[in-house]
């Protein structure tokens, strides 16, 4: 098992940064890809970022390229997501989530919230 803890969310005026951390434990030797999704009110949540575990290939939604940067620290177990040029249409609940080999994205955290006001 692994269990995801997500913080650094918060309100913040358009064009501001925000660093959203997701702390991982349990299995994290087993943990292939860790992501970062969101959910805004009344929409499906959607892909924002993803990276390896080892730190190569990373992955972002066209919404956000140039904006977020995906990372993740192996010796601390912590993936990041360093959003800049926040938009209030970056408002939404950002999860971070865990994929080990040949599965999906079976273990989450619990989100946080990310506000953007204009």
């Amino acid at each position: 098992q692994v269990q995801l803890v997500e913080s650094g969310g918060g309100s913040v005026q358009a064009g501001g940064s925000l660093r959203l951390s997701c702390a991982a434990s349990g299995r994290t030797a087993s943990i292939y890809i860790m992501g970062w999704f969101r959910q805004a009110p009344g929409k499906e949540r959607e892909f924002v970022a993803a990276v390896t575990w080892s730190g190569g290939s990373p992955s972002y939604a066209d919404s956000v390229k140039g904006r977020f940067t995906i990372s993740r620290d192996n010796a601390k177990n912590t993936g990041y997501l360093q959003m800049n040029s926040l938009k209030p249409e970056d408002t939404a609940v950002y999860y971070c989530a865990a994929k080990i080999p040949f599965k999906g994205y079976d273990y989450w955290g619990q989100g946080t919230q990310v506000t953007v006001s204009s």
